[in-house]
């Protein structure tokens, strides 16, 4: 099975090709140009790298966010347009699952169980996703993923999960890393490799849940958690 995976929703605009779950070829642009500028020709690169057709890709996967409000847009029309033409399967998957596991492909891997995922949302606010490893590798969601404040999100580990050792992951755990240490004791902040978000592990993603379930739809809905920065100005937020 040919995957094609994109992710939009950072700094960084990454497209993957998958065949099952293995990686044929990542490729990623993080520069001054928008996502918008960047996602079509990345894609035409990959394609045209292995003589593809947009016909020939059998699944796709993309990044419904939460993060940038544009970038996941641009990633969630472009791949509507994508299944439209091709009337293929599409998975939409979570930047903050994506992230998870980015550990579960660490060296760290085999002692993690519990991994909390944060996004920096600014103001002190983050996009929060706690998980769970199970027996069998696959990432169990612990709470409703979320945008909260980081002291509200430190209260709630601490309280439900004090006794348990959280791997942190993500640029909002780089951000508020000293508040974290200080409140709480069980910790683990991974290598700053893996708080790049990227398309590979929304691919892999996307196939685990399409093996699961060949006959499930996945809506194609953006995941923002959050109002836009203009809804909070004219609301009078932060």
């Amino acid at each position: 099975m040919k995957i094609l995976a994109i992710h939009t929703s950072s700094t960084n605009c990454s497209v993957c090709l998958l065949q099952n779950n293995t990686v044929v070829q990542e490729l990623h642009r993080t520069n001054e140009k928008t996502h918008s500028q960047q996602l079509m020709p990345l894609i035409n690169q990959l394609l045209t790298q292995f003589h593809l057709e947009l016909s020939d890709i059998d699944l796709f996967a993309c990044d419904i966010g939460p993060g940038s409000f544009t970038g996941v847009r641009i990633g969630v029309s472009t791949m509507q347009a994508f299944i439209d033409v091709t009337h293929k399967k599409v998975v939409g998957v979570s930047s903050l699952q994506g992230l998870a596991y980015n550990v579960l492909d660490s060296q760290a891997s085999q002692n993690v169980q519990y991994i909390c995922s944060l996004i920096d949302a600014k103001n002190d606010n983050v996009y929060f996703g706690l998980f769970k490893k199970e027996q069998n590798g696959i990432l169990q969601n612990l709470e409703d993923l979320s945008c909260q404040n980081i002291h509200d999100v430190i209260t709630l580990l601490s309280e439900k999960y004090g006794n348990k050792k959280i791997y942190f992951v993500g640029d909002g755990a780089t951000s508020h890393r000293y508040a974290i240490l200080e409140n709480l004791d069980k910790t683990e902040f991974v290598a700053e490799s893996l708080n790049i978000q990227s398309s590979m592990n929304i691919g892999k993603i996307a196939y685990y849940l399409y093996q699961e379930n060949p006959n499930i739809e996945y809506p194609l809905h953006p995941l923002y958690l959050r109002k836009s920065q203009a809804e909070r100005a004219l609301d009078g937020e932060k």
